[in-house]
């Protein structure tokens, strides 16, 4: 069936599962997968059904009615500031940087064609902890920006020294993971070697905060990560259009003009750039950003790690495993990185299993 938008541009193919919007000529120029756009409509709604869930549970309960009316600006005073002032900088930064890790392991893996690839198995996330540690125990400096820019800078020089190991004649995604690994384990000795060398304060503060966690975000905390996520939604894109063609591998990527290190390098900074704005926030979060992508393979069933259910799929994790952090042993609360390690755990040994199935 087809259905003409103009008389001569643009037109709509509706097919059994895809919509291919046509050009002027008949050209496809657009393909939307009908299962992928459904996937990621109701993840992103149970992402937020659990976010006002999360806005209205807590000491003073409020009634999600009333959650959303106070989102709107008609609540009371008192229920305006429980939820937007002390409440809403926690869920906002479990939805952004669930999403902003779902799509940091959808861009390693799918870099690397492998279900491991992601920054936490690979070490970008332990090269932005020891950045953000030297920050703060070396330095001297606790400012979110110069835990964030320490973040940063960790994973960026973790990430170039992954890539010039692993360099020979390009760079492969195996070996990538493997010399990944090697440098992770020589980071996370580095790392328990500063926290035992620090203050006794400075020490646990920086343990606590390793562990990953949302506890006592507030706005000056939540805000930066906010913006500099948006700022890279374009560079996302980007790499959304151009990830399908790097898949296809480094021959059919050069045919269709793509100059591929180049291109590669550009695609591994972003990831370790959106590693980085979580770690900064929150610490390094385990695991979201190893299932995230490949849970939300299996729901679209598309052939490669698309981005955009990568980031829906990370955005509920975060945030539903946050409230379980949070409310699961109340009053105290978890990191909520104990969580998602102790599902993640589960979820990769399951992958380990299904691995060694195929070989």
């Amino acid at each position: 069936m087809t259905r003409t938008l103009t008389r001569e541009t643009t037109a709509i193919d509706f097919g059994r599962s895809v919509v291919v919007l046509r050009g002027p000529h008949g050209s496809p120029s657009l393909r939307i997968g009908v299962r992928s756009v459904t996937v990621i409509v109701a993840l992103t709604v149970a992402a937020l059904i659990v976010a006002v869930v999360a806005l209205g549970t807590g000491d003073y309960p409020i009634a999600p009615i009333r959650v959303l009316e106070t989102l709107v600006g008609g609540g009371t005073r008192f229920e305006t500031l429980v939820i937007t002032e002390w409440r809403l900088p926690r869920v906002a930064c479990a939805l952004v940087l669930g999403a902003v890790l779902g799509v940091s392991g959808a861009i390693f893996q799918s870099l690397t064609h492998n279900a491991l690839g992601s920054p936490d198995i690979i070490g970008f996330n332990t090269g932005a902890y020891s950045g953000a540690l030297v920050t703060i125990l070396i330095i001297g400096t606790d400012h979110q920006y110069g835990t964030a820019l320490g973040a940063l800078l960790g994973g960026i020089a973790t990430a170039l020294a992954v890539y010039v190991f692993a360099f020979k004649r390009g760079v492969q995604g195996f070996r990538l993971i493997i010399v990944g690994i090697a440098l992770s384990a020589m980071l996370a000795s580095l790392n328990t070697w500063l926290i035992l060398k620090a203050d006794l304060d400075d020490a646990l503060s920086a343990a606590t905060w390793g562990a990953g966690t949302l506890n006592g975000i507030t706005w000056a905390d939540a805000t930066p990560a906010l913006v500099v996520s948006a700022i890279l939604v374009p560079f996302i894109m980007i790499a959304a259009y151009i990830g399908p063609v790097m898949e296809m591998g480094d021959d059919t990527a050069r045919a269709f003009g793509v100059r591929v290190e180049p291109t590669r390098l550009f695609v591994i900074v972003l990831g370790v750039a959106l590693t980085a704005i979580a770690t900064s926030v929150a610490g390094p979060i385990a695991f979201v950003s190893l299932a995230a992508p490949q849970l939300a393979r299996r729901l679209t069933r598309s052939a490669g790690v698309a981005l955009a259910p990568a980031a829906a799929m990370g955005a509920l994790l975060l945030v539903g495993s946050d409230y379980v952090a949070q409310h699961a042993f109340a009053p105290t609360q978890l990191p909520v990185g104990v969580v998602t390690a102790s599902v993640g755990g589960v979820y990769l040994v399951w992958l380990l299993a299904q691995e060694a199935r195929r070989q």
